[in-house]
């Protein structure tokens, strides 16, 4: 299915890639660290990019046909490094069960939320994690 929708991507610039996690980044503990999706050895990677607005729409439209048929097959997990402009429950996701330990270390040493410029961990965040949706 992933070849199938390299063949059929209507932008020459989009990128499909699978990245391997290994070697050190796969024996870490997944609350060593902010980054908690260490038990799967591959981040899915969907890069959709065009050159113009006439584009748009086919270029959505497959990358949103892509991303639904990939669903039953990926976990609900995001790489923070692949996002972009996201609701706070994906940049949840991506901090998986290190978000509430980041919140909690977020309030002791950035109260006052200056480093907020990426996605941001609110001081004031709390409460679970909710799955991407």
């Amino acid at each position: 299915m992933f070849v199938d929708y390299a063949r059929r991507k209507p932008s020459p610039s989009t990128i499909l890639a699978l990245q391997q996690l290994h070697g050190a980044a796969g024996r870490m503990p997944p609350a060593a660290t902010a980054f908690p999706h260490r038990s799967d050895r591959f981040d899915c990677l969907l890069l959709s990019q065009w050159s113009s607005a006439a584009e748009a729409e086919p270029n959505i439209a497959w990358t949103r046909e892509l991303y639904r048929d990939l669903q039953p097959l990926v976990d609900d997990a995001v790489y923070v490094n692949n996002l972009g402009e996201e609701p706070d429950a994906v940049v949840r996701a991506a901090y998986g069960g290190s978000y509430d330990r980041l919140c909690a270390i977020k309030r002791t040493y950035d109260p006052e939320n200056i480093f907020r410029s990426t996605h941001n961990i609110s001081p004031d965040s709390h409460g679970s994690v909710a799955a991407i949706g």
